[in-house]
């Protein structure tokens, strides 16, 4: 799986983090303004950049920046490590977007973080594993994230529903300092808007042969990049930094879109951090 955001994605998103014009983007890069949107269009490099100076401009790491222009991923994830998390990715024409199935093996009881665009790989992976869904955790109400809702409230109706939205009716909404039990598993929440005012990320732990936290971040942070702050970026950078860069280095990050990271490898690769 390819990173969710190429390298002009990431340098157009800080350009408008930082206030940058595509004028003075180009100017550091030392290319034309066309050359600069055919750039971040595309995340192609067709002639020599100066990456470090578009860098500093934009408010990125220039080393960390370099690595992403060169190929950077993060390492392969053996999922045997968290043998009841699945990652679950749907598409729509050319959008791709992850939703997570946890469950208890005891109880055969599960919860689904985002329901994505399609409720059928998950439910046939449920009815595989001989499951019942009995949480549903919504990390942001934008459509890709919720657009199969309707059809798993259909299948499971005693599903619980939880959202950070305060639109959302009052028994559906996160709690300050909820604690949801899944059988051995424990489920909290912690709050991270930004690129969405109702943004939650989940914390799942209480894994037995002490596999490490799991982080359900929905478009908060991706690997290498960071959700669209939507014209409040310094709040969805601090959320990042605070609610879950914080988090123990070997905690995996489930982002919304592209691949599975860990925070240790977005502390040291990140570009916006």
């Amino acid at each position: 799986m390819q990173l969710e955001d190429h390298a002009g994605d990431i340098i157009r998103k800080a350009c408008v983090m930082s206030s940058v014009s595509i004028t003075a983007a180009a100017a550091a890069a030392g290319i034309s303004e066309g050359e600069f949107v055919a750039f971040t269009d595309t995340g192609r490099l067709d002639k020599k950049i100066n990456i470090a100076a578009l860098a500093k401009v934009s408010g990125l790491h220039p080393q960390k920046l370099a690595a992403i222009t060169c190929g950077w991923l993060p390492a392969p994830k053996d999922l045997s490590r968290w043998r009841k998390l699945r990652m679950i990715t749907t598409r729509d024409d050319d959008m791709s977007v992850n939703c997570y199935l946890v469950w208890d093996e005891l109880t055969r009881t599960a919860a689904l973080f985002d329901t994505g665009m399609d409720a059928k790989p998950v439910l046939d992976l449920m009815a595989a594993e001989s499951l019942t869904l009995r949480e549903i955790f919504i990390t942001h109400s934008h459509w890709d994230h919720v657009e199969a809702l309707p059809h798993f409230r259909a299948a499971f109706p005693k599903a619980r529903l939880h959202s950070g939205s305060q639109k959302a009716p009052a028994e559906q909404r996160n709690r300050p300092g909820e604690i949801i039990g899944l059988g051995g598993l424990r489920i909290t929440h912690r709050d991270t808007p930004g690129h969405a005012d109702d943004g939650v990320t989940y914390l799942i732990s209480d894994w037995q042969d002490d596999a490490p936290l799991v982080a359900v971040v929905g478009d908060t942070v991706f690997a290498g990049s960071m959700g669209n702050g939507n014209g409040a970026w310094e709040l969805a950078k601090r959320g990042v930094n605070g609610q879950i860069l914080s988090l123990p280095p070997e905690t995996l990050i489930c982002p919304g879109h592209g691949p599975l990271t860990t925070v240790a490898e977005e502390q040291e690769h990140n570009p916006f951090f």
